[in-house]
C-alpha cells in the first residue's frame, strides 16, 4: 500500500509539473521556434548589411575610377617640361574642347617652374571655331611668356583642325609614320530627294525666310544655296591657309598640292616644311627643352563633369532641332 501510494503520488507530482494538457512541451517548442525565427531574422539582417556594404564599395570604386572625386590639382616641384594633351576630335562638347585645352595651357605657362610646354596632338581635326580659339590663345601666351617655348609633338594624327592648332607652335615634331596635313574644309550631309520620290513621300517644310531650310537633306539643293555654302568653305579655307603661312613662314616649301587637303607621312611633312623634325615628348623634353622631368597639366574631366557636359550637349542639339537649325556645319577634318 505504501508503495502504491508512492506511485500515485509521483504521478500526481508529474501532472502538476507538466500541467493538465502538457503545457511545458508547448512552451519548449514555442521557445525553440521563437529562437529559430530570431536567428533567421538576425542572419537576414546581416546578409542585407553585407550586400549593401558590397554595393557601396563597388559604387565608390566606380566613382573613383570614373574620376568623380578626382582633383585637377598639380603638385609641381622643380624645373620641368609642361605637357598638355590635345586628343580626339576638337569640339566644344568633347575632351578636346577649346575651354579645356586653353585652361591647361594657361596653367602650364603660368607655372614659374615651367621651362617649356609640349602640346601633344592626336587629332583628326574638328570645329574651325574651337581650333581657332586654341590657336589664338597659344600665340597670345607665347607673346606673354617669350622665354617659355611651346612645341607641338604629333604622335598618330595631326590633320586639319589639329594642324591648325599646331601651326601656332614654335616648332612641330613628328614620328616618321605620323599623318599630317589635310589643310582644307568640308561640309557634309545627305540628300534623300530621289529616294523620297521613289517611295512617294512628300516633304512638307514651312519656313519664314527663303533660305531658312538651308541645306535641308529632304529638299532639293538650289544653286544659290550651293554657291553660298561653297563661298563659306572657301573663306574658312583662306583663313586656314593664312594661319599656316603665318605660323610656318619661310619653312614651307612651294608645293602646289600643299593646301589641297592631302595628308602626308611625318617624314614627308618634314621635307615639305609642314613640320620641323622627328621627335617624341620625351626627346623634346630631354634634348630640346633640357628639362627631362615632365608634368602633365592636361585637364581631366571627372565623371560628374563629363555627364553634365554630355547632357548639356544633348540639350543643345535638341534645341537646335526645335529651332530648325541645319545639322551641317563647316569642319576642319
Amino acid at each position: 500500500m505504501i508503495e502504491h501510494d508512492r506511485t500515485a503520488g509521483s504521478g500526481s507530482d508529474a501532472r502538476s509539473v507538466a500541467g493538465p494538457d502538457g503545457r511545458w512541451e508547448r512552451d519548449v517548442l514555442e521557445k525553440l521556434l521563437l529562437g529559430t525565427l530570431q536567428e533567421r531574422r538576425r542572419a537576414r539582417r546581416w546578409g542585407i548589411f553585407f550586400k549593401l556594404l558590397a554595393f557601396a564599395w563597388l559604387a565608390a570604386a566606380l566613382l573613383v575610377i570614373g574620376g568623380w572625386f578626382g582633383s585637377d590639382g598639380k603638385v609641381v616641384t622643380g624645373r620641368h617640361t609642361a605637357l598638355v594633351d590635345l586628343d580626339g576630335v576638337i569640339a566644344g562638347d568633347g575632351e578636346a574642347s577649346a575651354e579645356d585645352i586653353v585652361t591647361a595651357l594657361r596653367a602650364a605657362f603660368d607655372d614659374d617652374k615651367t621651362a617649356g610646354v609640349v602640346l601633344r596632338i592626336n587629332s583628326p581635326g574638328g570645329s574651325p571655331v574651337q581650333a581657332g580659339i586654341i590657336h589664338d590663345e597659344i600665340r597670345r601666351l607665347r607673346g606673354m611668356h617669350p622665354g617659355t617655348p611651346l612645341y607641338a609633338v604629333v604622335e598618330e594624327v595631326c590633320a586639319s583642325g589639329g594642324y591648325y592648332v599646331a601651326a601656332a607652335a614654335d616648332r612641330i615634331y613628328v614620328d616618321k609614320a605620323s599623318l599630317v596635313g589635310s589643310i582644307g574644309v568640308l561640309m557634309e550631309g545627305f540628300g534623300f530627294v530621289g529616294a523620297m520620290e521613289k517611295l512617294g513621300v512628300e516633304r512638307r517644310l514651312l519656313t519664314a525666310g527663303a533660305n531658312k531650310g538651308f541645306l535641308d537633306s529632304f529638299s532639293p539643293l538650289p544653286e544659290d544655296q550651293r554657291r553660298h555654302a561653297q563661298s563659306m568653305l572657301d573663306e574658312i579655307h583662306g583663313q586656314f591657309i593664312d594661319v599656316v603661312r603665318t605660323g610656318r613662314g619661310d619653312r614651307l616649301k612651294d608645293a602646289p598640292e600643299l593646301f589641297t587637303g592631302l595628308v602626308w607621312t611625318g617624314a614627308r611633312s618634314v621635307e615639305m616644311g609642314l613640320t620641323d623634325a622627328l621627335g617624341t615628348v620625351d626627346s623634346v623634353a630631354r634634348d630640346v627643352i633640357k628639362a627631362e622631368k615632365i608634368v602633365d597639366f592636361s585637364t581631366r574631366k571627372n565623371l560628374a563633369e563629363r555627364l553634365a557636359r554630355r547632357f548639356g550637349a544633348t540639350a543643345g542639339e535638341a534645341m537646335a532641332r526645335a529651332l530648325g537649325v541645319a545639322a551641317q556645319a563647316p569642319g576642319l577634318r
